[in-house]
């Protein structure tokens, strides 16, 4: 008796932690959910304000040095492509010819990069790799549809080893007045730079053709800038050497012919610090200039946080531009919102009265617009899709931004055409006319800007490192760091290894207690530390969900071969993938063999399928986090729930009590919400409209996650799919 007392005694102090939070799952889980969704809902109040890490930055150092001539040759040029649209009738040669020659006469080396648009394809090998747009020089196929037009400023102060680069999409063929406002303002600037004699490293300048699509004329050409390819004449590329030297001005010379076409005809820069690409929204604000700032790459990656900062800051402190981020308006009037927000700042004033030191709390206003922005970052991360061309230089691990210019409109008389195309360059924050031809006044908001952050950036002695990678925007100046937003992540997973523990003793235990002789969980692991050997039934269970996780990857893989159909509506091919999923299903069950309870009881052997299903749960939120955050946590909220309350119904119909009932109820809503295509149009009707919704939204939906590669396409097809599916086999479980 002595010896088993004093063994009992040296159990370690974090085995008898254990013991106890295992004993007590129940409560473990109640908390560490409630205090998990408690903790996303104080982010924004968490939020910390932007600074700047690297001090070699140093934004707004130096005054600007854009000249009336920079900006008179972008009017001019700005004219020019507007009188060809009207005049010429090959405007996409005639224009592309256009801009290069302005690159040229500005010293610049000017270069035409070729490229296949290509088609996207679901590709299962691909994901967590960036997405194949684009097939440039290929030497099968020399009939390219797309040409970009590249300009380099080399720096007299750098040894060609780093560059900036600056990416203005140009849909030569459909050119809006944004399109040119925007070749306008990144041919201003990238003028200033081929004259100026402090720059360190080369400017790239990237007219990118988007005619195919803004980020695959990028992503082509990143993809050729780092794997150049070299031949020579006559090894099946003259179709490509014809097409360049008729964009350069019809000249067939051997000189001309040996300048372009005796590598892969690709001028490059060194390797790139930073990008930014430039554009002018469509819309327009009635009362000020705003700058809008995109930074949503693939599969959740953010460029270091300094980029952003250096914008912001230049922005709001040197040009008085109102910054903003995207963010969910719906949001902003939700009268739950609000109310939280007044519970959190009645809670603030509170805490500063009993200690001033105490800085808890924001405004209403300010809390409420902070979780709309918060909710925004969090779902352009989580969906993995990139929200603009920008993305295309984070597959490479360069830090890029878009910045899109909302000019503000004012109210004037247009007496011409004319006079209309030079009001648009005022707007653009460059120029301000009032007569025929004379250019009175000379603005510079987005030039300015501009000029600024390529400044800070040729500062910079190497990579963005300083700052973070990982983080969440609640405003253009807030941001929540991965230290803090993984707190409410680890509190919703933590309960699940618990509850997993928990439920694999109380059935291990239940086998091996006599009837009769029932203890309870902690006096059960207190008595019967050492757990049976011999007891191996729990491997059913985990027979059986791995036949759902093998279905679940099969189930993911079908759109590969669903979509190799031609002439298929999208609603029928959705119709095709649940029919083979549900066959697929039986016939996984029946090659592998149905998975039966045998000796044990269906209450033990449901306590040993939910405590598998919990451990995969748990181990596939975990893999996630590290892959994209944001995805994991949407998932946490919807997974944890779920796995935690499921129970056969049978069982609770049995007992009839209001705890009961309301937990069925609970379960059937969970298992509803569950469901993928539930879920979807769900979210889409309450963010956007009900009314909108189409059967085949769906169907596109996933079409643009595989298109893109994104990892969330391989989480909902084989975490949350086969969890969902067993959570119904144990509510459902006679």
């Amino acid at each position: 008796m002595a010896k088993s007392g004093s063994s009992k005694q040296r159990l370690r102090p974090i085995v008898r932690l254990g013991i106890i939070l295992i004993s007590r799952s129940f409560v473990v889980s109640v908390f560490c959910c409630a205090a998990g969704v408690v903790a996303l809902l104080l982010l924004p109040i968490l939020a910390n304000n932007t600074y700047v890490s690297e001090n070699a930055l140093m934004p707004g150092s130096a005054n600007s040095m854009l000249s009336n001539q920079d900006v008179a040759d972008a009017y001019k040029l700005v004219k020019e492509l507007g009188d060809l649209r009207l005049k010429s009738n090959n405007v996409d040669v005639e224009s592309q010819r256009l801009v290069a020659r302005y690159i040229s006469e500005l010293g610049a080396d000017v270069n035409y990069h070729e490229f296949n648009p290509g088609l996207t394809k679901f590709s299962p090998l691909k994901f967590f790799s960036s997405p194949d747009f684009g097939i440039s020089q290929d030497d099968n196929n020399c009939s390219a549809n797309g040409v970009n037009i590249i300009g380099i400023v080399r720096a007299p102060q750098g040894d060609g080893k780093e560059s900036i680069v600056l990416v203005t999409p140009y849909d030569s063929s459909n050119a809006r007045f944004t399109d040119y406002l925007s070749l306008g303002i990144a041919y201003s600037v990238f003028s200033l730079l081929s004259q100026v004699t402090w720059l360190a490293k080369d400017v790239v300048w990237l007219v990118a053709d988007s005619r195919y699509g803004e980020y695959s004329s990028v992503s082509s050409w990143l993809q050729d800038y780092h794997a150049p390819v070299f031949y020579s004449r006559g090894t099946g590329h003259s179709s490509l050497c014809n097409d360049t030297l008729l964009l350069h001005g019809g000249t067939k010379n051997n000189a001309i012919m040996d300048k372009w076409c005796s590598s892969d005809g690709l001028r490059r820069g060194g390797t790139m610090s930073a990008a930014f690409v430039l554009k002018v929204a469509d819309d327009s604000e009635p009362f000020q200039d705003t700058l809008k700032i995109y930074a949503e790459a693939s599969n959740g990656q953010m460029p270091n946080l300094d980029l952003v900062n250096i914008v912001n800051y230049l922005a709001i402190h040197r040009q008085g531009l109102h910054v903003e981020v995207r963010k969910f308006f719906s949001l902003s009037d939700a009268k739950w919102l609000e109310f939280l927000g007044k519970v959190f700042e009645w809670v603030g004033m509170v805490a500063r009265t009993l200690n001033p030191q105490w800085k808890f709390g924001i405004p209403t206003a300010d809390y409420v617009d902070g979780t709309a922005t918060l909710a925004s970052s969090l779902y352009h991360q989580a969906l993995g899709i990139p929200t603009g061309s920008h993305g295309a230089f984070r597959d490479y691990q360069v830090d890029a931004v878009t910045l899109e210019f909302s000019l503000t409109r004012y109210s004037m008389n247009r007496g011409s055409k004319d006079f209309i195309m030079r009001e648009s360059i005022w707007k653009g924050g460059s120029l301000l006319a009032v007569s025929s031809g004379s250019l009175l006044h000379i603005r510079g908001h987005c030039f300015w800007l501009i000029e600024g952050v390529v400044r800070s950036v040729n500062n910079l002695l190497e990579k963005f490192h300083h700052s973070f990678f990982l983080y969440l925007l609640t405003s253009p100046g807030k941001f929540v760091s991965v230290g803090i937003y993984m707190i409410p992540f680890a509190l919703l997973v933590a309960p699940l290894p618990v509850v997993a523990a928990a439920l694999y003793t109380e059935a291990n235990n239940s086998a091996t207690s006599t009837e009769g002789d029932q203890l309870s969980s902690q006096n059960a692991w207190e008595n019967d530390y050492t757990i049976s050997k011999t007891s191996w039934t729990w491997l059913k269970a985990a027979k059986e969900v791995m036949i759902v996780h093998l279905w679940a990857a099969a189930v993911t893989l079908f759109p590969y071969y669903i979509c190799e159909i031609p002439n298929w509506s999208p609603v029928g091919r959705l119709a095709l993938w649940g029919l083979l999923s549900t066959a697929f299903l039986g016939l996984f069950f029946w090659l592998l063999g149905s998975p039966s309870a045998s000796n044990r009881t269906g209450k033990e052997y449901v306590a040993l399928l939910k405590s598998v299903t919990i451990s995969a749960a748990f181990i596939g939120l975990d893999l996630m986090s590290v892959v994209n955050f944001a995805t994991a946590e949407f998932g946490a909220l919807l997974l944890v729930p779920m796995c935690l309350m499921v129970q056969p119904i049978q069982l609770d119909l049995k007992v009839r009590r209001l705890r009961n009932l309301l937990r069925v109820g609970f379960n059937l809503v969970l298992g509803l919400l569950g469901f993928l295509p539930v879920t979807f149009y769900m979210i889409k009707g309450i963010f956007d409209d009900f009314d909108d919704l189409k059967l085949d939204d769906f169907w596109h939906w996933l079409e643009s996650l595989w298109a893109w590669n994104s990892a969330t396409y391989l989480f909902l097809g084989m975490v949350h799919l086969p969890c969902w599916l067993l959570c119904l086999r144990i509510l459902f479980h006679s």
